[in-house]
């Protein structure tokens, strides 16, 4: 099936996983958390008039022309009102500082000349050396906010600059989901971990299982809790006890590899007797094999299952590509359809595949794409080299020049 029709069943298979246990943070500790309650301005941003330069306010009808002097009769730094600004005169102003009354302009500092009082009493004088115009470098009050207004808005995620807004209304604590709880594993006889057995001393046909880190350091980066059951034997007593353990206090089961058909491969037949399961060939190019499903809590409860590839790219690229909108679905933000920027391919690609593909590139400092060479989906170092995925339509040629969809790795995973 199309990608497009996976993700719709998807969805549809996790309509009754989607996480409605809410908490309340402090929004300091509130990065990358999804919002459960919109939020609403009960102030004006800015508050009042101010101004967006270090400089002098001033009435425009006051200085018509460059040149004009003017005594200064106040002086206001931010956080201090000043009085009403008296005809004929202007107030020393710092940026952010609220407007005086009367003032209907300012003028940068830059553009001034400061004097000095002749009898060193006062604040002197400023020789205004631009004509200003009304409104200039000043921030009306509420031009960012507006006292009642919904600033951000429910299933939201909580980026910095949303944290920064949300502060900037008097916002202190704020209402979130609570995050995804996800139990990862891995099967395979084959796989060892780093540190447990040096390079020297791998047996013949072992390999590092590079995938557990991989998809541990993705979920955490989608703002997943997650819990490493490791790697499994490549029995079914085994993956099926290890599946009945990690279905409780989860909402996701994340595994890598054991999903094809092949004697070894015991995923299927495990999850089939402990829940239920669909395997589909999706129609993309790496990442064939998924399977999706869900693993018995006990009563009506169930926690979802998604098996990704075993091949070190299939599962980095399956898991951007259907997983983790999957996990923004859960959590009640739009799964919307990737945005892919429009660039130029800086090379060719005259036999593609009748599947959906999804080439490893970056950009390049003409502000193109260069493709990495080995497009195996084992060759993990594209994916690191990569800042991104060609999303290249089945059976579609590229030849350099062309114009094609890019998907970068950071729109993928925190859009």
């Amino acid at each position: 099936m199309t990608l497009d029709e996976a993700l719709e069943r998807l969805f549809s298979g996790a309509q009754a996983g989607r996480i409605r246990e809410v908490q309340t943070v402090n929004l300091l500790d509130a990065a990358g958390r999804i919002l459960a309650q919109p939020i609403r301005s009960l102030i004006d941003v800015p508050p009042g008039d101010n101004t967006s330069m270090d400089g002098y306010a001033v009435r425009c009808r006051d200085v018509l022309e460059p040149g004009t002097r003017l005594p200064v009769s106040q002086r206001i730094p931010a956080g201090q009102v000043g009085s009403a600004l008296e005809p004929g005169t202007v107030a020393r102003i710092f940026t952010g500082a609220q407007l005086p009354p009367g003032a209907d302009a300012v003028v940068m500092q830059e553009q001034c000349e400061a004097l000095a009082a002749e009898d060193g009493q006062g604040l002197g004088c400023v020789v205004v050396q631009a004509s200003p115009q009304p409104g200039q470098w000043i921030r009306r009050r509420g031009e960012d906010v507006q006292a009642g207004s919904e600033v951000l808005a429910a299933g939201s995620r909580l980026t910095p600059q949303a944290m920064g807004l949300a502060a900037s209304v008097g916002c202190a604590e704020v209402v979130v989901l609570r995050r995804p709880r996800v139990a990862l594993f891995s099967t395979g006889d084959e796989l060892v971990m780093p540190g447990e057995i040096s390079p020297e001393q791998m047996r013949p046909g072992a390999i590092y299982n590079s995938n557990r880190y991989t998809l541990r350091g993705l979920l955490l980066a989608a703002g997943c809790e997650v819990t490493d059951f490791g790697i499994v034997p490549d029995r079914l007593d085994a993956t099926r006890a290890v599946l009945r353990q990690a279905a409780q206090g989860h909402d996701l089961i994340l595994t890598s590899g054991g999903v094809s058909v092949g004697e070894e491969d015991h995923i299927k037949p495990a999850v089939q007797a402990e829940g239920h399961l669909d395997s589909w060939q999706m129609a993309i190019k790496p990442g064939k094999p998924l399977a999706f499903g869900s693993v018995r809590t006990g009563g009506h409860q169930q926690a979802l299952f998604v098996g990704l590839p075993g091949n070190p790219v299939s599962s980095f690229v399956t898991f951007l590509v259907a997983v983790a909108p999957l996990l923004r679905f859960m959590q009640g933000m739009s799964p919307q359809a990737f945005k892919p920027q429009l660039l130029r391919a800086d090379f060719n690609w005259p036999k593609p595949d009748r599947r959906r593909e999804f080439l490893r590139a970056r950009l390049n400092g003409q502000g193109g794409l260069d493709l990495f060479p080995n497009q195996s989906s084992g060759v993990l170092t594209s994916a690191v080299w990569a800042d991104g995925l060609v999303d290249n339509a089945p059976g579609a040629a590229i030849a350099q020049g062309q114009v094609v969809r890019f998907l970068s790795f950071a729109d993928l995973l925190f859009a």
